[in-house]
């Protein structure tokens, strides 16, 4: 397998070509192609080592690598130079915190209980009504509110059905 086929996945839950050009900045130049290999693998939540195993590539040497690069990189872009990297994990975390991890699909319930992952172009919520109550050491929120979301036009039309189920 060619390894710009590894790891492909990371496109799909990471913006990487923002992450890659802000990368290049702190770097001061762009990184290479095994270094992207190497992030998306670290994105993906494989740790150093199952990218060495992955890659024939030795376990010890792989890990001074991402020191030396990937975390240097990561920790000088997100102005942590200070900071130690614990784990291998902190660098997924502190990227997903400065916002390169795309959002996730949200889920829509169908009524015969299958669950519909979905990405959404824009999504509308409007309340008509909301009724707050405090009951004993419960709060009580009941709202009537319509979603209306825009899908992108890769997904077919969704065929209009009857999903009130009588509730009102």
């Amino acid at each position: 397998m060619a390894t710009d086929e590894l790891f492909v996945q990371a496109a799909k839950d990471w913006d990487l070509d923002t992450l890659y050009a802000d990368l290049a900045s702190a770097k001061g130049k762009r990184l290479t192609p095994i270094e992207k290999l190497h992030l998306r693998g670290l994105l993906l939540g494989h740790s150093p080592a199952e990218i060495a195993e992955r890659l024939n590539k030795n376990v010890k040497g792989l890990e001074v690598n991402f020191c030396n690069t990937i975390y240097q990189y990561v920790k000088n872009l997100l102005g942590k130079g200070s900071e130690k990297v614990e784990n291998w994990r902190n660098i997924c975390e502190w990227l997903e915190e400065a916002g390169y991890k795309n959002q996730s699909s949200p889920q829509f319930q169908v009524s015969d209980g299958l669950s519909l992952d979905i990405a959404v172009n824009k999504l509308d919520i409007l309340v008509k009504k909301a009724h707050i109550s405090i009951d004993k050491n419960q709060v009580l929120i009941d709202l009537n509110i319509r979603l209306a979301a825009s899908l992108p036009s890769e997904y077919p039309p969704i065929e209009d059905s009857d999903t009130d189920n009588g509730a009102g």
